[in-house]
């Protein structure tokens, strides 16, 4: 598909040159022509300045002869008033003159004959000439427009060819680019997939066998599980999450920044609203207001003790949640309190409720009242009413959030996700409630102020009404979109408990969590060690000389590191293993050495016994003993066996012998554990060396694709340049062509100049001389 994209873009170029030379030759065509008709332009005005010359030479001759004959005239009109006096000289003379004046009658006869003819010929002429003029120069009119219209296409197609050449080169450029970046993010991911395919099949071979070895523990070391089992697992002392609850504290310090605003704007709505009561429909400073505006400004004035517990409430809720404690559902025991203040607030909503509403139907009764101004009313009476329907489902999903901390029964953990989307929806629900009653707020007080008793008082009541209603809307938005952006984190957070457990955190397990935190705190501290001394700054540059000449790449080393930090944990629990094991025989050890000295001090005491007890017998006894006392006792151990006996000259040293023995495998271990350190770092230079050789041949491939990319696109440049030179080549041939075209035409032109001009002296010569002779 690649190779066909190429393809095409030189496909269209190659048509595009063929289309291009078509041009060419149209456009040196009509170059052509357009020069041949210049020429024949120019004969013919080289043709029309000869006939203008011959005419000016004919006029010229015209007027000699006009003047000759005028002077004939002249002369005759004196040869005749001669006459008069002397009629014998002019009968004598008579004859001559007119013998002359036949001969000049003649050659002015001819004369004037010539000059009609040549009149007539020049006027033809010139009218051949115009006429061969106007068809010229309409031919060249057309010629030139079709010319012009020819070049302006050349142009166009030129210009639009050369744009799309430019374009498919361009596309071409793209193309190839992006091709070579695919062929190197291809190359890359194989080499990335070979690369994890070998990490993940020693990641599940390292795996595997930690599986197996943890299975085997597990199997060996524990003999009861509890953590299948969600009711013991709950017992389990979880982890103390300190980020968790820095967030938490973060979130609830936010959360109280809402409520105190929210709180400020209530109170100013409800100080607010108890002054509207008491100035309108009826001012209370001039007129006794209704009992039923009376009793509503009275429960208003006791706002404060409602609105304020709330503040209080979620104050001790945030001072609750500190970095030391585990807030959940489960131990938020301050959120009972919040829930009560909620509540309290809620039955105060409730018992200003009707007052409110009557107090709107009794203003909708009053003459000030207009029809639009009820209508405003009305929709304010079904805002509170939405109002209160809010805050009581408000109250019921808090209360329902602070269940698992008096009754953990009362609410399922499945449910916690439910209860927290819909107080998130209630808020959201809270948030358009106030911004309907505050739109149809600010129509009742644009209303109201057209009153005709409207007094600046209830202006600026209005005013600061619909102020605190904006706030508390802000306020609730704020609060509804900080809900629900923290939402998966309030469901997440809440409620955890011990890995893998299905039950809830309890106090008691919380406070057991806490002080086990307080105990790690103090042992990590105690395992603070002071930090160890810096390198010195010359070893330092040396290290980092050997670091930059070393062969292998960071990545190598980041592995190596790796794999001697696994080496290590691995040693590391193989050491611990065998300090258990060694502890184990040890205790095993102890053991059977206290049992051989019980065995060996019964034994003895039964033989004094029966020594007290059989005095008769006591050479036998004795005997009995002694050989007793030399017969070997065998005492079996985790290195070996020992055989002791009670006689210390010839009884071997067990202790010196279990040394022996210990050191000589203590020997063995130390000596394997060279040789395996040995292989294990001529392994890691292998595979180091191996590393930087494969690194080597990828370096080198690279190089060898880029100075092969470079070698096509030098020779994609040649073949390009030699196209050019041709092309140019050709141009210039011809162009030359055409030089010699027009050198030849202007030698001919000055030729037949020449010949002009040497004809034209000839005239001039000729013409002069004749004038010479009359």
């Amino acid at each position: 598909m690649g190779r066909w994209k190429c393809q095409r873009p030189h496909c269209c170029r190659v048509e595009l040159r063929a289309q291009n030379q078509v041009l060419k030759k149209g456009v040196v065509d009509e170059q052509a022509n357009s020069a041949s008709l210049k020429e024949q332009l120019k004969m013919k005005d080289q043709s029309l300045r000869k006939l203008q010359q011959e005419m000016d030479s004919l006029t010229f001759r015209n007027q000699q002869l006009a003047k000759r004959v005028e002077l004939l005239q002249d002369e005759l009109a004196l040869s005749e008033a001669r006459g008069k006096k002397n009629k014998k000289s002019v009968e004598s003379s008579s004859q001559l003159s007119q013998e002359q004046k036949s001969v000049f009658n003649e050659d002015l006869q001819k004369k004037i004959e010539e000059n009609e003819r040549l009149h007539i010929l020049f006027f033809e002429a010139d009218e051949q000439h115009k006429r061969l003029e106007a068809e010229l120069r309409s031919r060249l009119e057309v010629l030139e427009t079709d010319a012009a219209q020819h070049q302006a296409v050349v142009d166009s197609l030129t210009k639009k060819y050369t744009e799309t050449i430019e374009k498919l080169q361009n596309d071409k450029a793209k193309l190839e680019i992006k091709s070579q970046t695919l062929e190197r993010e291809a190359k890359d991911c194989r080499l990335r997939t070979e690369e994890c395919q070998q990490q993940l099949k020693n990641l599940q071979a390292a795996l595997g066998s930690r599986l197996e070895e943890s299975l085997c523990i597990i199997n060996e070391k524990v003999p009861f599980n509890d953590t299948r089992s969600a009711r013991y697992n709950a017992l389990n002392v979880p982890l103390h999450n300190r980020r968790n609850q820095l967030k938490l504290r973060d979130l609830a310090g936010q959360a109280l920044a809402f409520v105190q605003e929210l709180v400020t704007a209530l109170l100013n709505l409800h100080t607010y609203t108890e002054q509207k009561v008491q100035i309108f429909p009826i001012d209370s400073a001039t007129d006794t207001i209704s009992p039923l505006n009376q009793k509503f400004s009275q429960y208003l004035h006791e706002n404060a003790s409602y609105v304020r517990p709330l503040e209080e409430g979620m104050l001790h809720l945030f001072e609750s949640i500190t970095e030391d404690t585990v807030t959940v559902l489960e131990t938020t025991v301050k959120l009972k309190a919040f829930s009560e203040h909620l509540a309290s607030y809620l039955g105060f909503l409730r018992k200003i409720l009707p007052y409110q509403l009557k107090s709107l139907e009794e203003e909708c009764e009053s003459s000030l009242c207009t029809a639009a101004l009820r209508a405003r009313n009305m929709e304010l009476h079904r805002d509170m009413k939405r109002l209160t329907a809010v805050f009581e489902k408000l109250h019921t999903y808090v209360s329902l959030l602070a269940l698992p901390s008096t009754r953990p029964e009362g609410l399922l953990r499945t449910n916690y996700n439910f209860v927290f989307t819909n107080i998130a929806a209630s808020l959201h629900g809270f948030h358009d409630i106030l911004k309907d009653i505050s739109k149809h707020y600010s129509q009742k007080a644009a209303l109201e102020q057209e009153v005709p008793t409207a007094t600046q008082k209830l202006i600026t009541t209005n005013d600061c009404i619909l102020s605190s209603v904006a706030a508390l809307t802000n306020g609730a938005g704020k609060m509804a979109s900080f809900f629900s952006n923290n939402l998966d984190h309030f469901s997440s957070s809440l409620s955890y408990g011990p890995k893998g457990g299905a039950e809830f955190i309890s106090p008691l397990s919380a406070e057991c969590m806490l002080q086990y935190k307080k105990k790690a705190a103090a042992y990590v501290k105690s395992l603070k060690k002071p930090c160890a001394e810096s390198v010195p700054y010359e070893e330092a540059l040396a290290n980092r000389r050997v670091l930059l000449s070393s062969t292998e790449s960071r990545e190598g080393l980041a592995q190596q590191v790796q794999q001697s930090l696994e080496k290590i944990a691995k040693l590391e629990q193989e050491k611990e293993h065998w300090m258990l094991e060694a502890q184990l025989a040890k205790i095993k050890l102890e053991k059977e050495n206290q049992k051989l000295k019980n065995s060996l001090s019964g034994h003895l005491t039964e033989t004094i016994q029966e020594h007290s007890l059989l005095p008769n017998t006591a050479e036998q006894k004795k005997e009995t003993t002694e050989k007793s006392l030399r017969e070997p006792i065998k005492s079996t151990s985790l290195i070996g066996m020992l055989t002791v006996t009670t006689d210390n000259e010839k009884a071997p040293d067990a202790e010196s012998r279990e040394d022996l023995i210990k050191t000589h495998y203590m020997a063995r271990i130390a000596e394997l554990t060279s040789h395996l350190q040995l292989a294990d770092s001529k392994s890691v230079h292998f595979h180091a060396e191996c590393r930087a050789l494969a690194k080597r041949l990828s370096l080198a491939e690279k190089s060898k694709e880029s100075l092969t990319e470079e070698l096509k696109l030098a020779s994609q440049n040649i073949t390009r340049l030699q196209d050019e030179l041709m092309t140019t080549k050709r141009s210039y041939e011809d162009q030359l062509s055409m030089m010699s075209d027009h050198l030849c035409s202007m030698n001919e032109t000055l030729t037949k100049q020449r010949e002009e001009i040497d004809t034209l002296k000839m005239t001039s010569k000729g013409n002069s001389k004749k004038n010479k002779n009359r």
